[in-house]
């Protein structure tokens, strides 16, 4: 599970995590998944308990991601926001968040996979994937490389974390 867990943090992290960060997170979500009461005990400042709709070690995955990995938003306008902010000043974008406020959520969704898959070509661009279960937040998503999502989703099956590529598990939802 840690090799699966270190390759799932480094393709969803693309490039903005340390090797020494991803083996840390790695380390404390296999201990977490394998005994969780000593994990927990070893771990007394950790907010977590039984309620929570995800095991301890994908909690602690999802917990120590980076806000510039791990998006968390209630509306497009904000998630797109995060990922502008994430990518700095020197990344420019076709679109604002602004333009993103009146418009239905598959529209909007749908704009910003356009504009996340023409960036990073070489790579496939970017593809907003939904990463684990909801907690606090209506959005919960991950950047991947085009070409990495198949071997994501792969890796998201191995560990037990649920992914889905974003749009078209809204075009689902909106269609069913």
């Amino acid at each position: 599970m840690k090799t699966a867990l270190i390759e799932l943090i480094s393709k969803i992290s693309s490039g903005c995590m340390g090797d020494a960060e991803i083996q840390q997170i790695a380390d404390e979500a296999v201990l977490a998944y394998a005994d969780p009461q000593v994990f927990l005990a070893a771990n007394p400042d950790i907010n977590y308990d039984d309620s929570f709709p995800i095991p301890l070690g994908e909690w602690v995955v999802v917990g120590s991601l980076p806000e510039t990995v791990l998006f968390q938003a209630d509306t497009y306008v904000d998630l797109f926001a995060q990922i502008v902010a994430s990518f700095g000043k020197e990344v420019s974008f076709n679109i604002k968040p602004k333009q993103l406020a009146k418009i239905e959520a598959l529209t909007a969704l749908n704009r910003i996979q356009i504009q996340m898959g023409s960036m990073n070509p070489e790579n496939g661009g970017y593809v907003l994937m939904n990463f684990s279960q909801l907690l606090d937040d209506e959005l919960q998503v991950v950047l991947v490389y085009g070409n990495d999502v198949p071997r994501v989703l792969e890796l998201c099956s191995e560990v037990g974390i649920a992914a889905a590529p974003a749009l078209e598990a809204l075009k689902v939802a909106v269609h069913v």
